[in-house]
């Protein structure tokens, strides 16, 4: 007598512990109950499992199927192809990460960065590319302190000595002075010099 199956498999069938990796018609011949030929016919389809692989480079994160990886790594998931079996994907990952810095400034008046001048004590923040492709985001905490001025209206007979200095001239005089802030104080003097007569 004889007999035959169809079989679709993936990859590989085993049929009475031979191992089939082609698509075909194979055929066992085995003995009945009346003791002649039992002659059986497998028709085999064999599909094939996939895969494939990518490579990534990502900041801090990378998501692949909702699934968050914040580390470098090789990592694989398994999906069905069209044919039913198996296709294993590999996702070789490189995470580089950003990168945080703070300076503190102090300084008279204005201070620029990067070219924006700041006139204010406060906290700013300017983000770059790191090395590694990455932010890179630096915090500035800036105090401004200011300079100050003054002026002092004089008027004195033949001369007049300021920190040092003879003056025998009417007119505007400016010193430079540092305030307790650390910045300029510029005062001014508003001299009048008055003459004496023989």
């Amino acid at each position: 007598n004889t007999g035959s199956t169809s079989v679709t498999a993936c990859d590989t069938y085993t049929w009475d512990g031979v191992v089939y990796d082609t698509t075909g018609t194979y055929t066992n011949t085995y003995t009945n109950v009346a003791g002649c030929d039992s002659v059986h016919t497998l028709s085999l389809t064999i599909n094939y499992s996939t895969s494939g692989s990518t490579s990534i480079t990502a900041c801090d994160s990378y998501t692949w199927d909702g699934v968050v990886y914040d580390t470098t790594g090789t990592y694989t998931n398994t999906y069905t192809n069209a044919a039913g079996c198996d296709s294993v994907h590999t996702l070789s990952l490189t995470i580089n990460y950003s990168n945080t810095g703070s300076t503190s400034i102090t300084a008279c008046d204005t201070y620029t960065w990067d070219g924006v001048v700041y006139d204010t004590t406060g906290t700013y923040t300017n983000t770059y590319t790191n090395v590694a492709g990455c932010d890179s985001v630096h915090t500035l905490n800036l105090t401004i302190n200011y300079s100050n001025t003054g002026s002092t209206p004089i008027t004195a007979c033949d001369s007049y000595t300021w920190d040092g200095v003879v003056y025998d001239t009417t007119g505007t005089y400016t010193n430079t002075y540092t305030n307790a802030a650390g910045c300029d104080s510029v005062h001014t003097l508003n001299l009048t010099i008055n003459y004496s007569n023989t």
